[in-house]
């Protein structure tokens, strides 16, 4: 399961036929009906059809045809495979920003590292445990963010005034 992610969780069913409804953790409901797997318990399973309802997926999954073998799903994390999809330059995983090194562009100096990135609906925040254990907020703002390198595991920052004060 290292190449899985987890893209979201079935909350319910859906009608009679077997379709379910998936509560999306990755970008929305529309990028999850995109699939044509997913993942359950690592498990691969198709997709039969898949719309969206509501902010929800709502997924009929191959060989789930009735309302009760849908229910023994409710409640299960579905996951998407790393390999059925393609990201835009610019574009990652949150999995792949936490852990990343948080280094100044000018100075070299070390800030600290991303634990989680919170998201505003503005722009991301990366939120970095320093060294001594404070936690600091990094804007993924242009003016700010200078590179991200997912590769070297850094990210390099022109911090602005009064960012870390």
């Amino acid at each position: 399961m290292d190449n899985l992610m987890v893209a979201g969780k079935i909350v319910n069913t859906h009608a009679l036929k077997g379709e379910v409804r998936i509560y999306p953790y990755c970008d929305s409901a529309e990028f999850l009906c995109e699939f044509e797997r997913l993942f359950i318990d690592g498990t691969e399973i198709g997709i039969e059809s898949a719309k969206v309802h509501k902010g929800q997926a709502l997924i009929k999954f191959d060989g789930v045809n009735s309302v009760n073998e849908a229910q023994s799903l409710v409640g299960h994390l579905v996951y998407i495979s790393r390999d059925d999809i393609e990201l835009e330059d610019g574009r990652y995983f949150i999995e792949d920003i936490k852990g990343l090194a948080v280094i100044d562009a000018d100075t070299h100096v070390e800030y600290g590292t991303v634990i989680n990135v919170i998201e505003t609906g503005a722009n991301d925040v990366f939120e970095v445990k320093s060294p001594d254990g404070k936690i600091l907020l990094v804007p993924k703002i242009d003016d700010v963010i200078k590179e991200i390198d997912v590769e070297r595991k850094v990210i390099l920052i022109t911090p602005i005034k009064g960012l870390f004060e």
